[in-house]
């Protein structure tokens, strides 16, 4: 994949034509870092780990906020910080502030019903019972926005809230390692290829090989 670059200077203009938003959901706090509800943000700090930069608080928006340019296309990518029930605060805020577009706009998300390893883009669909999802549909008044659900899994018949707030076992860190570089690679094609190359190319599991 093509190499993301950072642009100098912070984020302070108004209008960007044609930008992306890629927000990460998750819950903010040391006591929630690297748990598996967290898998959006996880994928965000790597996103902006190839990006070279910094992302960083923005009070007005509730969020930390880093931007890129992938090819000639610019994106910003977020992690919310309101907590994981009121994502869509925060998203909705951005794409008003900076005039973008809903269907410029990706959700990086945790899903309980895809095992550890497996990531899988939609365009559009149902929450699925996701409170972050449900959030954002709310707040934009359509579930018509696209969404990269990262499998977590789902630990037998315990308590799903105890699990998902929970941190990846080490044994899980490996794989979890891969699967946040298919989801940079995925969220880099989606924006410069479009969704559909993006979803034929990387949905499905990270140990599948990628031409």
């Amino acid at each position: 994949m093509g190499a993301w670059r950072l642009p100098g200077g912070l984020i302070n203009h108004y209008r960007m034509q044609g930008a992306y938003l890629v927000a990460g959901l998750g819950n903010p706090g040391a006591a929630y870092a690297n748990t598996r509800h967290n898998a959006g943000f996880l994928a965000v700090e790597r996103l902006g780990g190839r990006v070279g930069g910094e992302i960083q608080p923005e009070r007005k928006f509730e969020a930390c906020i880093g931007r890129g340019i992938l090819a000639d296309r610019e994106v910003l990518f977020c992690q919310p910080q309101t907590f994981m029930n009121l994502s869509g605060r925060s998203i909705s805020r951005i794409l008003s502030f900076y005039k973008i577009e809903i269907s410029h706009l990706l959700v990086l998300v945790d899903d309980v019903d895809l095992e550890l390893g497996v990531i899988r883009l939609r365009r559009r669909g149902s929450s699925g019972g996701h409170n972050g999802l449900k959030s954002v549909a709310k707040e934009l008044g359509t579930e018509q926005y696209a969404r990269l659900k990262i499998g977590i899994g789902r630990q037998g018949s315990g308590s799903v809230h105890g699990y998902v707030l929970g941190r990846f076992a080490d044994f899980e860190n490996e794989l979890l390692t891969e699967v946040l570089d298919r989801v940079a690679d995925q969220v880099y094609t989606a924006v410069t290829e479009g969704f559909e190359a993006a979803m034929n190319r990387y949905n499905g599991l990270v140990t599948k090989a990628v031409d």
